[in-house]
């Protein structure tokens, strides 16, 4: 258990809680969070001056619950646990994040800002509202903002703006992290232009420690051989990007998916 330091409301129903625990990890590893009689849940870990962070938006009874917490409670962390990004050798790269997304890149950005990469991160959001860590983002590289509703940025999509980067300029590696429509839409792009890809792949997970099964993947387990997946690995899997599988173990269309974890 470790505690709650202090809490900061990015939007309505998402906060980023800033805690008194060290840990080390690489970007795009995550941490198991619980609270007492509730599931745990998988959460990107966030880099805080060698403290942790962990972002939440409230959709279940349990991130729900964990949001209303205040400064000074306690709240469970476990790990960290999976396979982040690789970083080694890469001079020039493209970040494209989209929704909750954005909370998991904030290590990646750091990592290739002390190696001298030259970054641009393309933040995708609903509305103003929920490009969330703007600031801390502009400190680490070049950030273009997309708003569905045009609030803020440019009015379309983060994968359109990808599109027109790679068009006049070459990079070493795309990363992308967000909802995973958005995420095929980013590797269709690096793919066509020959560009090495990395992607953060979400499931449904129980355990953390690929006992349990529950988030499998074509023939993998997110939590032990991922979340982050490379692009040839990607494209060789026949589920990413099409089916699921619910708490309950069945398998369901991404859309369904999507959906039933909003509730």
């Amino acid at each position: 258990m470790v505690k709650i330091e202090k809490i900061r409301e990015e939007f309505s129903g998402n906060k980023t809680f800033y805690l008194d625990g060290q840990m080390d990890f690489e970007p795009g590893q995550f941490v198991m969070v619980w609270l007492a009689g509730l599931d745990e849940k998988p959460i990107a870990a966030i880099p805080n001056a060698k403290k942790l962070a962990i972002n939440i938006e409230g959709k279940g009874a349990a991130t729900k619950r964990i949001l209303e917490l205040r400064a000074g409670d306690q709240i469970g962390i476990r790990g960290p646990y999976g396979k982040g990004f690789s970083t080694l050798g890469v001079r020039k790269a493209v970040v494209v994040a989209g929704g909750v997304g954005i909370d998991s890149i904030i290590g990646l950005c750091e990592k290739l800002k002390g190696n001298k990469c030259k970054t641009t991160v393309i933040l995708g959001g609903r509305s103003r509202e929920r490009i969330i860590f703007e600031k801390e983002l502009r400190k680490l590289g070049q950030v273009l903002i997309t708003t569905d509703d045009g609030s803020y940025g440019e009015k379309g999509f983060n994968v359109q703006v990808l599109e027109r980067l790679l068009q006049k300029e070459r990079f070493d590696r795309i990363y992308a992290c967000g909802p995973e429509a958005m995420i095929v839409k980013a590797l269709e792009v690096a793919d066509r232009h020959k560009c090495g890809f990395e992607g953060s792949v979400e499931r449904y997970m129980k355990c953390g420690i690929g006992i349990c099964g529950a988030c499998v993947l074509d023939d993998k387990l997110v939590c032990r051989d991922g979340p982050v997946f490379g692009g040839k690995e990607l494209l060789q899997m026949k589920e990413f990007g099409k089916t699921a599988y619910l708490k309950s173990g069945r398998r369901v269309t991404l859309k369904q998916y999507y959906e039933w974890r909003e509730q």
